[in-house]
């Protein structure tokens, strides 16, 4: 819709950009409030923070080059671009997972407390991220006839120009702001520890395999063309989560 916010003197701000910068501080301090009430430490939890935001967008960058390589063959300085758009989330997601989970085992920090800890407040990240999509034309979907589709008309932006498209980047928004209510409120009825976290992953795994079907931002296929790089990832995470979550539930009965 609008991915150039302002120009000052030659220097232009993004609009992606800067709404994920935005997502990020929520997201920070929304832990950092949460940590001070379960009287986790603050500077683990500030080290943490920034360590997985570090490697989120190195990891979302990365499965994005990956899967669109001919594109970044052509112009290998628009990988480091990433306020112009272009982060997968699960990319970012394992990565982050991968840092997080070396660094707690070397703190001995208590794993899926933390990983409680941090889950709302990636479904919020990822309600801010899919709007600054949105802005940018990013992950855009395929046409449509229906009264809710959008048309993009700025030059600039990512998307197909001029056409209806499914407004995919506001279902995934709207999916992640119900993703943070819903678990804020479980938080409060939860069973055991690592509960929360397993119930974001599920649930975010089946409203990303939903609305890929409704995409048409290139983004890399696996087993031809029938399910896409995020489709294929978060059916593994759906099957791991409701693995763990089973597991968890069993040794707490146990």
């Amino acid at each position: 819709m609008c991915p150039i916010l302002f120009q000052v003197d030659g220097l232009i701000v993004y609009a992606y950009g800067s709404i994920l910068a935005l997502g990020f501080v929520a997201g920070g301090i929304l832990i950092l409030l949460n940590a001070r009430k379960k009287g986790i430490p603050s500077e683990r939890v500030i080290e943490l923070f920034c360590l997985t935001i570090l490697s989120a967008i190195v990891g979302s960058r990365g499965l994005h080059v990956l899967t669109n390589l001919p594109l970044f063959r052509e112009d290998p300085v628009r990988v480091f671009r990433i306020w112009e758009g272009g982060l997968v989330f699960y990319g970012g997601f394992l990565l982050a997972m991968g840092v997080a989970i070396g660094y707690m085992r070397w703190y001995r920090v208590p794993i899926w407390k933390i990983a409680d800890l941090f889950a709302p407040s990636i479904a919020l990240g990822l309600f801010f991220a899919r709007i600054g999509c949105f802005m940018a034309g990013c992950c855009f979907g395929k046409e449509t006839s229906l009264p809710w589709g959008v048309t993009f008309t700025n030059p600039h932006s990512l998307a197909r120009l001029h056409v209806s498209l499914h407004p995919t980047q506001i279902y995934e928004a709207a999916g992640g702001l119900f993703l943070f209510l819903f678990l804020i409120r479980m938080e409060k009825k939860k069973s055991y520890e690592g509960e929360i976290f397993w119930l974001f992953l599920l649930l975010y795994a089946i409203l990303r395999f939903l609305i890929e079907f409704v995409r048409d931002d290139p983004r890399g296929f696996l087993f031809g063309t029938f399910f896409s790089t995020s489709q294929t990832i978060g059916i593994l995470l759906a099957i791991l989560s409701l693995y763990v979550l089973f597991y968890l539930k069993k040794r707490l009965r146990r």
